[in-house]
């Protein structure tokens, strides 16, 4: 397969697709998923075009690896889930669903099951609320 330029990430960082935005580099975006398996369930992709991993550059690796952990971090002291889940998928057959390489930032709760993966759409004013109990800890100086 071949990385397809027109994919919705690739869309949210031309500008051409709105998206609810935690944190930006030079290299990676962070931004709520729309269709969260649970409550305050993050995004992080690079902004080279990499359908996969496998495709990914050390560069960019690291640009979404430290957003991951940035985020995370954000995810627990905003949430105060019991654990957060780092995910990352490669290929339909692992469940990915967006021909672009992305990181999932979960938070889980005891007892709680997540919702399926890309399919409840979320209220955008249910995600405006997680995203600005998230931004609030992201520039938080006693984590970093």
């Amino acid at each position: 397969m071949t990385y397809d330029h027109n994919n919705a990430f690739a869309r949210i960082l031309r500008g051409e697709a709105a998206c609810i935005k935690l944190v930006e580099t030079e290299a990676a975006l962070a931004f709520m998923d729309l269709m969260p398996q649970s409550d305050g369930h993050v995004l992080v992709i690079p902004k080279e075009p990499a359908m996969d991993i496998f495709e990914l550059s050390d560069t960019a690796a690291e640009a979404c690896m430290r957003i991951d952990c940035h985020v995370a971090l954000a995810v627990r002291a905003a949430l105060r889930p019991d654990g957060v889940v780092i995910a990352q998928l490669n290929g339909r057959a692992a469940g990915q669903t967006v021909g672009h390489v992305h990181f999932h930032v979960i938070p889980r709760w005891a007892g709680q099951r997540l919702r399926p993966h890309a399919r409840v759409l979320a209220e955008q004013a249910t995600l405006e609320s997680f995203a600005e109990r998230i931004r609030a800890h992201l520039d938080d100086p006693t984590y970093e």
